[in-house]
């Protein structure tokens, strides 16, 4: 493995499609207040040399075998893409993504974020690589008016259960909900609740999967904080997963599982994580699934009307430079901007950002490397009866049915 690199209820009563019609056709503008429009992306990791180029770094020590210091992500980083600036605005790890969100206004926006924000010091013992950020750099994610971080995935408690406390905490005091990770098993399973200001609200229940590398260890118990970890290949877990949804949601409520799954690198999709997101769908009342883990985006899937992602690729990270994987161009990743219906949750539209990793920032992609991503995933999308069209801004739009 690369150094740096992770290992890696009963359904409510929604209106579908009418026999035959295509939510595709949809061509909505941006901007028309057809549904509620969300922002997804992939893994967003702000430890590491991330956290070193912010504007308070953490103590850069590391146990992995082969690099000892964060500093050393910067200057690989560096030796591929030219000088990177040092104690940065909090904006900056943002890039362009910025502008292409002022552009879309998502009324709600969710990360996955793979890392600790704390000072502690006790690494989980036994894991290679410890992702932290220091809490005093927030603001990185302030800076992007994040909603919501999920937080069930295989690095949030790489510094352990002090760690994991710290994390909520920072992030709980800086405004931004969170799901996935929490005091104890009915914190760590519990929603995230953003109401919407036209009313309604968006309900957020995040499971991490040993799939992707989560330690059973990290599980949440009755009196034990932890991650809600949730297995696809069990045969309860989506009956267990529909009983959260229908002890919470109600009417009008837009229901989104966040699931830390799968392996890192590869389009092939299990069968039995497909099976698993048709059955959050069709039995939990789920109207997006939204997976991450995959370095690089993975194929996307709609399910009687509901949006499946079964991979968005990473973000941000901090393996700029290091060499591996070329063939899956792990530096091009999506924003991801799903329309959905206010009334059922169906999907409207989905309308993609591409965009690349460079210098530590998030910036618009190229037009080549745009034009890479939608044959990629219109040749892996075949299988799920989906393809990717091309605006002429430059953006992709998703076609089913």
């Amino acid at each position: 493995m690369l150094a740096g690199f992770a290992a890696g209820p009963a359904a409510r009563v929604r209106a579908q499609p009418a026999p035959g019609a295509s939510a595709s056709k949809t061509e909505t503008p941006l901007g028309a207040p057809a549904g509620v429009r969300l922002f997804l992306c992939g893994d967003l990791m702000t430890g590491r040399g991330i956290d070193q180029i912010l504007a308070r770094p953490s103590k850069p020590d590391l146990s992995e075998l082969l690099v000892k210091s964060a500093v050393e992500y910067v200057d690989i980083a560096e030796r591929a893409s030219g000088p990177i600036p040092r104690r940065v605005d909090p904006a900056y790890i943002w890039g362009d993504a910025l502008g292409e969100l002022d552009r879309a206004r998502p009324h709600v926006r969710i990360v996955n974020l793979e890392t600790a924000v704390t000072i502690a010091e006790d690494a989980w013992p036994g894991k290679d690589i410890h992702y932290r950020m220091h809490p005093a750099n927030v603001g990185c994610l302030s800076a992007a008016r994040i909603d919501c971080c999920t937080l069930a995935n295989n690095h949030v408690l790489d510094w352990g259960y002090d760690g994991l406390r710290e994390t909520t905490a920072t992030l709980r005091d800086a405004g931004i909900r969170t799901a996935g990770a929490g005091g104890d098993q009915h914190e760590a399973s519990a929603p995230a609740v953003i109401d919407l200001r036209a009313g309604g609200r968006v309900l957020v229940f995040a499971y991490g999967s040993p799939t992707s590398g989560v330690p059973q260890a990290w599980a949440a118990r009755r009196r034990q904080p932890g991650v809600s970890i949730i297995d696809e290949y069990d045969d309860g877990a989506a009956e267990r997963v529909a009983r959260a949804v229908r002890e919470v949601s109600r009417a009008g409520d837009i229901v989104i599982a966040s699931l830390h799954w799968g392996s890192n690198w590869g389009y092939d999709i299990p069968r039995a994580q497909q099976r698993f997101a048709h059955r959050l769908i069709d039995d939990a009342g789920v109207h997006v699934v939204y997976g991450h883990s995959s370095h690089h985006p993975r194929p996307i899937e709609v399910h009687r009307g509901q949006l499946i992602l079964h991979g968005c690729g990473d973000f941000l990270n901090d393996y700029e430079g290091i060499a591996g994987y070329e063939a899956f161009r792990p530096q091009i990743g999506l924003m991801y901007l799903p329309e959905l219906d206010a009334t059922n949750g169906r999907l409207l539209r989905l309308n993609l950002r591409p965009t690349r990793i460079r210098q530590f920032q998030v910036q618009r992609a190229s037009a080549e490397e745009a034009d890479w991503l939608q044959e990629t995933l219109s040749r892996e999308g075949q299988a799920f009866g989906t393809r990717i069209d091309r605006r002429a801004d430059g953006t992709l739009d998703l076609r089913w049915g």
